[in-house]
């Protein structure tokens, strides 16, 4: 599987399908045909190009009935739930944040935020959302094991770098990637010194990447690091 972070939290996921969490990027294209989108909330630094896309789209319950009357081929979910959408495993997470619907000019109700474990070809990704942290974090560790754990480290409006730190400790993925963060000034932070401080201090390892940058991941290579 290949992984690309496009900046933000729009995060490209290639493999068996193709599948890309919150479509918004402040200055990369979006690909124009992914198999899956799957939508963490709807603010609109997420949902993003979601409506234009117009492809499969897994989302909360409330989001889901908005974006049906929009035409689009949406699933359904709720936290805690677990469905299989052309192939691919979605598991709905809890995320503690607003969860507002940006749509059409107006604020409406979206069910609030949540996060994905997602499986596919032998690995588990892990998309927080935006969230805070939370102590239920160590059960989708025990639950899921994901292999990879995508983290907003922004602050302002998610957890920041130290709170996102025991978070990746909480959940245990050998391998974490720094998202949110950067796209504007109120989340500008140094993913190197939580990179840092998270090595230093653990068996897990942080892939900082640039907004585009993508990274081949490795089941049994990722699994071998814990």
């Amino acid at each position: 599987m290949r992984l690309t972070w496009l900046g933000h939290s729009c995060v490209l996921l290639e493999g068996t399908h193709t599948v890309i969490f919150d479509p918004f990027t402040p200055s990369l294209p979006i690909p124009r045909s992914p198999d899956i989108i799957a939508l963490t909330h709807g603010h609109g630094d997420h949902i993003g190009e979601t409506v234009h896309l117009h492809t499969t789209t897994v989302a909360i319950n409330e989001t889901a009935k908005v974006l049906a009357k929009e035409g689009i081929d949406v699933e359904g979910m709720n936290i805690g739930g677990t469905i299989e959408v052309k192939g691919v495993t979605f598991t709905m997470t809890p995320a503690i944040h607003s969860g507002g619907l940006e749509l059409g000019g107006s604020m409406k109700y979206g069910g609030g935020a949540c996060g994905y474990v997602v499986a596919m070809d032998d690995l588990k990704v892990y998309h927080a959302g935006d969230t805070a942290i939370f102590t239920d974090m160590e059960l989708i560790g025990e639950l899921y094991s994901p292999d990879v754990a995508l983290l907003p480290i922004g602050g302002r409006f998610t957890m920041g770098p130290r709170e996102a730190m025991m978070a990746a400790q909480f959940i245990g993925a050998p391998l974490v990637i720094p998202i949110h963060y950067d796209t504007w000034p109120a989340i500008r932070q140094d993913p190197i010194s939580f990179k840092n401080a998270i090595e230093r201090t653990t068996d897990l390892h942080v892939a900082v990447l640039k907004a585009g940058e993508s990274l081949d991941l490795d089941a049994a290579t990722i699994r071998k690091r814990v």
